[in-house]
């Protein structure tokens, strides 16, 4: 097997594509499977990498970390040709997901697609929703090009069936219980920062609409004050929302890291109480799952790939979307001391369950079924 992957965002951005993305090569890696990663030029000039082509991009307006790239199509057939793949992954439907397809279609190769992100949810966040019914015809357009279409969770895959999408398959999220995981814990964090609180409430991730970051800081402001006494807040992450959020949450128990990564994230959530993630666009929450990694259960939104996470009163609480009343609600509840012991318990036996390597293996074995497919049609379509 020889893979070319064709991506709008990867390593070493830090969103959760580029992380799953990463965590895939390096099985490949592992398994000696050749491949390639096409790429747009991701603006970090302290590397190169190993098996990338990279090309000259800018920005996408609605989610940033993904850039549009401009390359020569003929340039990247020329490299597909000399590296001689045995099928084509594409995984953002941007400028280069379509240098993936043409390349499948001009060298006759199977072709698998998968679907990370809700854009049409951002599309609301953005004041956008004009523009939806567009979206959904190219993005229909887009994925029916593809042998296979792989989504993260039951979630998604029932959203796209009820946009009419065929040929549906879930290819799931692990986590590296090695590197996250409760042994982490120690008092560096409260040491570095002087949290004197007696719990700590932490959130990681991009700090930018589509993470209903409107919910998170009315529920950090209306918290009673008898539980603001206890709690001390902790924001990771960076994002255009930013200086808005630190502006409206000053005068709070509020310290924001930016972005951590490594080690002192894997403490920082080891070193947490409880995980609050309001967001009701996420295709999964890879962040969720380090959390409960981590022994951290987690309070979320009961919408989205979360919603396959958190089972409600044992790996967390599940509140209502965009309804801070609620998630003050579940806060509370979950702060009371043997409820949060008992979560805390069944989030690292969740998560313990979701192995990387199996479920990487199934990707292959997936791949594998869908190019004997492909040869199949092709000899007797």
């Amino acid at each position: 097997m020889r893979v070319a992957l064709f991506t709008d965002t990867f390593y070493p951005q830090v969103n959760g594509v580029a992380r799953t993305l990463k965590k895939l090569t390096d099985h490949y890696d592992k398994r000696r499977i050749e491949y390639k990663v096409f790429t747009p030029d991701l603006q970090d000039k302290g590397e190169n990498y190993p098996n990338v082509h990279s090309f000259t991009s800018f920005p996408f307006f609605l989610y940033p970390e993904c850039r549009t790239a401009i390359a020569n199509p003929k340039t990247i057939r020329k490299q597909l040709m000399d590296f001689s793949p045995t099928l084509i992954h594409v995984t953002t439907p941007l400028t280069m997901g379509l240098y993936g397809i043409r390349g499948a279609k001009k060298l006759d190769l199977p072709l698998v697609a998968s679907y990370h992100t809700h854009f049409d949810v951002y599309l609301n966040y953005y004041k956008m929703m004009w523009a939806a019914p567009l979206l959904w015809k190219y993005m229909k357009w887009f994925y029916s090009q593809a042998d296979r279409i792989l989504v993260p969770s039951e979630e998604t895959r029932m959203h796209l069936m009820n946009q009419g999408f065929t040929d549906l398959s879930i290819w799931g999220r692990g986590v590296d219980c090695a590197t996250f995981s409760p042994k982490k814990r120690n008092s560096s964090l409260r040491e570095k920062f002087k949290i004197g609180k007696k719990y700590i409430l932490l959130y990681v991730g991009r700090l930018a609409p589509e993470k209903d970051l409107d919910t998170l800081e009315k529920t950090i402001k209306h918290l009673p004050g008898e539980v603001k006494d206890r709690v001390q807040w902790l924001i990771v992450g960076d994002g255009p929302l930013k200086k808005e959020l630190m502006d409206k949450t000053r005068g709070e128990n509020v310290i924001f890291t930016g972005y951590l990564t490594g080690e002192e994230l894997a403490e920082t959530y080891a070193s947490s109480d409880l995980f609050v993630f309001p967001s009701a666009s996420e295709t999964f929450g890879n962040v969720v799952l380090e959390a409960l990694a981590s022994g951290l259960p987690a309070v979320v939104a009961d919408r989205g790939g979360v919603t396959n996470i958190v089972e409600h009163d044992h790996t967390g609480r599940v509140a209502e979307a965009h309804q801070y009343q609620s998630f003050i609600h579940h806060i509370i509840e979950s702060l009371d001391e043997s409820r949060l012991t008992y979560m805390k318990r069944k989030a690292l036996q969740m998560a313990e369950r979701q192995s990387w390597d199996a479920i990487f293996e199934g990707l292959i074995t997936e791949f594998r079924e869908v190019s004997s497919f492909h040869g199949q049609t092709q000899r007797y379509g």
